[in-house]
Protein backbone atom coordinates (compact mmCIF):
# COMPACT_ATOMS: atom_id res chain seq x y z
CA UNK A 1 0.00 0.00 0.00
CA UNK A 2 3.00 2.19 1.01
CA UNK A 3 5.04 1.62 -2.44
CA UNK A 4 1.33 2.18 -4.51
CA UNK A 5 0.61 5.40 -2.87
CA UNK A 6 4.00 6.33 -3.05
CA UNK A 7 3.93 5.99 -6.59
CA UNK A 8 1.16 8.31 -6.81
CA UNK A 9 2.80 10.85 -4.87
CA UNK A 10 5.46 10.64 -7.50
CA UNK A 11 3.40 10.80 -10.22
CA UNK A 12 1.53 13.64 -8.91
CA UNK A 13 4.58 15.75 -8.24
CA UNK A 14 6.29 14.80 -12.13
CA UNK A 15 3.05 15.49 -13.40
CA UNK A 16 3.00 19.43 -11.30
CA UNK A 17 6.57 19.95 -12.07
CA UNK A 18 5.57 19.18 -15.71
CA UNK A 19 2.70 22.25 -15.81
CA UNK A 20 5.35 23.90 -14.03
CA UNK A 21 7.77 24.04 -16.89
CA UNK A 22 4.88 24.25 -19.67
CA UNK A 23 3.81 27.13 -17.78
CA UNK A 24 7.39 28.74 -17.88
CA UNK A 25 7.90 29.04 -21.55
CA UNK A 26 5.33 31.84 -21.62
CA UNK A 27 7.16 33.79 -19.08
CA UNK A 28 9.04 36.01 -21.39
CA UNK A 29 9.62 36.26 -25.07
CA UNK A 30 12.17 35.85 -27.38
CA UNK A 31 14.33 38.58 -27.79
CA UNK A 32 13.57 39.54 -31.02
CA UNK A 33 9.96 38.97 -31.10
CA UNK A 34 10.44 41.02 -27.47
CA UNK A 35 12.18 43.93 -29.61
CA UNK A 36 9.51 44.01 -32.18
CA UNK A 37 6.23 44.25 -29.83
CA UNK A 38 8.07 46.88 -27.71
CA UNK A 39 8.35 48.95 -30.92
CA UNK A 40 4.74 48.63 -32.09
CA UNK A 41 3.62 48.71 -28.36
CA UNK A 42 5.20 52.46 -28.73
CA UNK A 43 3.70 53.24 -31.92
CA UNK A 44 0.18 52.59 -30.74
CA UNK A 45 0.24 54.36 -27.86
CA UNK A 46 1.88 57.67 -29.09
CA UNK A 47 -0.69 57.31 -31.78
CA UNK A 48 -3.23 57.15 -29.23
CA UNK A 49 -2.01 60.04 -27.16
CA UNK A 50 -1.41 62.22 -29.79
CA UNK A 51 -4.65 61.38 -32.02
CA UNK A 52 -6.67 61.66 -29.04
CA UNK A 53 -5.12 65.27 -27.88
CA UNK A 54 -5.48 66.15 -31.48
CA UNK A 55 -9.51 65.55 -31.66
CA UNK A 56 -9.87 67.26 -28.25
CA UNK A 57 -8.52 70.36 -29.13
CA UNK A 58 -10.37 70.32 -32.90
CA UNK A 59 -13.29 71.58 -31.43
CA UNK A 60 -17.05 70.61 -31.27
CA UNK A 61 -17.40 71.92 -35.18
CA UNK A 62 -15.32 69.09 -36.52
CA UNK A 63 -16.58 65.29 -36.32
CA UNK A 64 -16.15 63.11 -32.86
CA UNK A 65 -14.04 66.69 -31.56
CA UNK A 66 -14.23 68.56 -28.47
CA UNK A 67 -14.61 67.71 -24.75
CA UNK A 68 -17.15 64.57 -25.79
CA UNK A 69 -14.80 63.31 -27.95
CA UNK A 70 -14.19 60.48 -24.67
CA UNK A 71 -17.68 59.52 -25.09
CA UNK A 72 -17.13 57.68 -28.08
CA UNK A 73 -15.96 54.32 -28.66
CA UNK A 74 -13.21 55.37 -30.76
CA UNK A 75 -11.55 57.37 -28.35
CA UNK A 76 -12.47 54.98 -25.27
CA UNK A 77 -10.95 52.09 -27.50
CA UNK A 78 -7.72 53.41 -28.34
CA UNK A 79 -7.51 54.69 -24.47
CA UNK A 80 -7.84 51.27 -23.57
CA UNK A 81 -5.12 49.43 -26.18
CA UNK A 82 -3.01 51.97 -25.12
CA UNK A 83 -3.21 51.46 -21.29
CA UNK A 84 -3.02 47.53 -22.66
CA UNK A 85 0.63 48.67 -24.48
CA UNK A 86 1.81 50.10 -21.40
CA UNK A 87 1.06 47.11 -19.12
CA UNK A 88 2.27 45.28 -21.49
CA UNK A 89 5.65 46.77 -22.13
CA UNK A 90 6.12 47.09 -18.40
CA UNK A 91 6.01 43.53 -18.62
CA UNK A 92 8.01 42.99 -20.96
CA UNK A 93 11.31 45.36 -20.10
CA UNK A 94 10.90 43.84 -15.97
CA UNK A 95 10.68 40.24 -17.11
CA UNK A 96 7.60 40.11 -15.61
CA UNK A 97 5.57 36.68 -16.22
CA UNK A 98 2.83 37.46 -18.52
CA UNK A 99 -0.11 34.85 -17.53
CA UNK A 100 -3.01 33.52 -19.57
CA UNK A 101 -5.54 36.43 -18.29
CA UNK A 102 -3.59 38.97 -19.39
CA UNK A 103 -3.23 37.76 -23.04
CA UNK A 104 -6.83 37.43 -23.04
CA UNK A 105 -7.43 40.77 -21.89
CA UNK A 106 -4.67 42.07 -24.73
CA UNK A 107 -7.29 39.93 -27.48
CA UNK A 108 -10.36 41.38 -26.13
CA UNK A 109 -8.72 45.10 -26.55
CA UNK A 110 -7.12 44.16 -30.00
CA UNK A 111 -10.69 42.94 -31.55
CA UNK A 112 -12.03 46.27 -29.80
CA UNK A 113 -9.81 48.27 -31.71
CA UNK A 114 -10.21 46.56 -34.98
CA UNK A 115 -14.21 47.45 -34.76
CA UNK A 116 -13.12 50.68 -34.57
CA UNK A 117 -11.22 50.75 -37.35
CA UNK A 118 -13.06 48.87 -39.53
CA UNK A 119 -16.41 50.81 -38.87
CA UNK A 120 -14.65 53.80 -39.43
CA UNK A 121 -13.34 52.80 -42.89
CA UNK A 122 -16.15 51.17 -43.79
CA UNK A 123 -19.51 52.13 -42.35
CA UNK A 124 -18.50 56.03 -40.95
CA UNK A 125 -15.62 56.92 -43.49
CA UNK A 126 -18.15 57.04 -46.56
CA UNK A 127 -20.71 59.44 -44.86
CA UNK A 128 -18.45 61.59 -44.36
CA UNK A 129 -16.01 62.22 -47.31
CA UNK A 130 -13.23 63.45 -47.23
CA UNK A 131 -12.98 65.28 -44.28
CA UNK A 132 -12.68 61.94 -42.49
CA UNK A 133 -9.50 61.43 -43.22
CA UNK A 134 -7.40 64.05 -41.19
CA UNK A 135 -4.65 63.08 -38.99
CA UNK A 136 -6.13 62.64 -35.63
CA UNK A 137 -8.90 60.28 -37.62
CA UNK A 138 -5.73 58.27 -39.27
CA UNK A 139 -4.24 57.79 -36.17
CA UNK A 140 -7.24 56.17 -33.90
CA UNK A 141 -8.63 54.89 -36.81
CA UNK A 142 -6.04 53.25 -38.94
CA UNK A 143 -2.44 53.72 -37.35
CA UNK A 144 -3.73 52.52 -33.66
CA UNK A 145 -5.74 49.23 -34.88
CA UNK A 146 -2.68 48.30 -37.72
CA UNK A 147 -0.01 48.44 -35.00
CA UNK A 148 -2.23 46.49 -32.32
CA UNK A 149 -3.00 43.62 -34.35
CA UNK A 150 0.39 43.31 -35.72
CA UNK A 151 1.30 43.07 -31.90
CA UNK A 152 -0.76 41.33 -30.81
CA UNK A 153 0.09 38.50 -33.14
CA UNK A 154 3.73 38.65 -32.08
CA UNK A 155 2.83 38.43 -28.29
CA UNK A 156 0.14 35.53 -28.77
CA UNK A 157 2.51 33.36 -30.83
CA UNK A 158 3.51 31.99 -27.23
CA UNK A 159 0.39 31.16 -25.75
CA UNK A 160 -2.37 29.31 -26.61
CA UNK A 161 -5.93 30.93 -25.86
CA UNK A 162 -8.82 29.09 -26.08
CA UNK A 163 -11.26 29.26 -28.90
CA UNK A 164 -14.38 29.61 -26.11
CA UNK A 165 -12.73 33.03 -25.23
CA UNK A 166 -13.90 34.72 -28.18
CA UNK A 167 -16.83 35.23 -26.70
CA UNK A 168 -14.96 37.98 -24.12
CA UNK A 169 -14.93 40.36 -27.49
CA UNK A 170 -18.35 41.16 -27.27
CA UNK A 171 -18.04 42.80 -23.43
CA UNK A 172 -16.83 46.40 -24.72
CA UNK A 173 -19.52 46.98 -27.41
CA UNK A 174 -22.06 45.40 -25.13
CA UNK A 175 -21.12 47.63 -22.43
CA UNK A 176 -20.80 50.44 -25.00
CA UNK A 177 -24.38 50.31 -26.31
CA UNK A 178 -25.67 50.23 -22.78
CA UNK A 179 -23.72 53.50 -21.94
CA UNK A 180 -24.74 55.02 -25.11
CA UNK A 181 -28.32 53.66 -24.85
CA UNK A 182 -28.44 55.69 -21.06
CA UNK A 183 -26.89 58.70 -23.27
CA UNK A 184 -30.11 58.40 -25.50
CA UNK A 185 -32.66 58.57 -22.95
CA UNK A 186 -30.83 61.25 -20.78
CA UNK A 187 -30.53 63.37 -23.79
CA UNK A 188 -26.82 63.28 -23.50
CA UNK A 189 -25.13 65.54 -26.34
CA UNK A 190 -22.66 63.69 -28.43
CA UNK A 191 -23.14 66.45 -30.92
CA UNK A 192 -24.35 69.37 -31.08
CA UNK A 193 -28.45 68.45 -31.26
CA UNK A 194 -27.77 64.93 -31.14
CA UNK A 195 -27.80 62.60 -28.30
CA UNK A 196 -26.41 59.60 -29.99
CA UNK A 197 -22.58 59.17 -31.00
CA UNK A 198 -23.31 56.99 -34.17
CA UNK A 199 -26.08 56.82 -36.63
CA UNK A 200 -26.87 53.13 -36.07
CA UNK A 201 -27.40 53.79 -32.18
CA UNK A 202 -29.73 56.37 -33.26
CA UNK A 203 -33.02 54.33 -31.68
CA UNK A 204 -35.28 57.10 -32.90
CA UNK A 205 -34.29 57.04 -36.92
CA UNK A 206 -36.87 56.07 -39.51
CA UNK A 207 -35.52 52.26 -39.01
CA UNK A 208 -36.30 52.47 -35.25
CA UNK A 209 -35.18 49.38 -33.57
CA UNK A 210 -35.87 46.46 -35.89
CA UNK A 211 -37.29 48.24 -38.62
CA UNK A 212 -35.81 49.25 -42.24
CA UNK A 213 -35.61 51.97 -44.84
CA UNK A 214 -34.28 52.98 -47.76
CA UNK A 215 -31.52 55.97 -46.52
CA UNK A 216 -29.24 55.68 -43.43
CA UNK A 217 -29.36 53.53 -41.44
CA UNK A 218 -30.85 51.31 -43.55
CA UNK A 219 -32.09 49.19 -40.93
CA UNK A 220 -32.73 49.30 -36.81
CA UNK A 221 -30.01 49.73 -34.37
CA UNK A 222 -31.14 46.42 -32.95
CA UNK A 223 -30.00 44.68 -36.35
CA UNK A 224 -26.73 46.86 -36.29
CA UNK A 225 -25.55 45.73 -32.56
CA UNK A 226 -26.13 42.15 -33.89
CA UNK A 227 -24.32 42.20 -37.21
CA UNK A 228 -21.53 44.29 -35.10
CA UNK A 229 -21.59 41.19 -32.80
CA UNK A 230 -21.44 39.12 -35.22
CA UNK A 231 -18.57 40.62 -36.84
CA UNK A 232 -16.52 40.45 -34.06
CA UNK A 233 -17.05 36.86 -33.18
CA UNK A 234 -15.93 36.07 -36.68
CA UNK A 235 -13.18 38.27 -36.02
CA UNK A 236 -12.00 37.48 -32.85
CA UNK A 237 -12.33 33.45 -33.80
CA UNK A 238 -9.69 34.14 -37.08
CA UNK A 239 -7.14 36.43 -34.99
CA UNK A 240 -7.24 33.04 -32.71
CA UNK A 241 -6.86 30.24 -35.87
CA UNK A 242 -4.11 32.91 -37.10
CA UNK A 243 -2.08 32.84 -33.83
CA UNK A 244 -2.16 29.10 -33.64
CA UNK A 245 -1.11 28.90 -36.59
CA UNK A 246 1.86 31.32 -36.19
CA UNK A 247 2.73 29.53 -33.20
CA UNK A 248 2.94 25.99 -34.51
CA UNK A 249 5.69 27.32 -38.04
Amino acid sequence: MYRIKNNRIMSTKRTVKSTYYKDEQYKSLKPIRKSISLVFKIIVILSAVVGTFLSYYAGRDSFMGGSVVFMYFTIQSNIAIALISVIGAYFLCTNKRISKLWYIIKFVGTVSITLTGVVFGLVLAPTLGAQAWNIQNTLTHLVVPVAAVVDFFVTSSVLIIKKSSVFYVTIPPLLYVIYAGIGYVRGWEFAKGINYPYFFLNWGSNAGAFGFTNELPFMGSAWWILLLLVFLLIVGYCYLTIADYIRNI
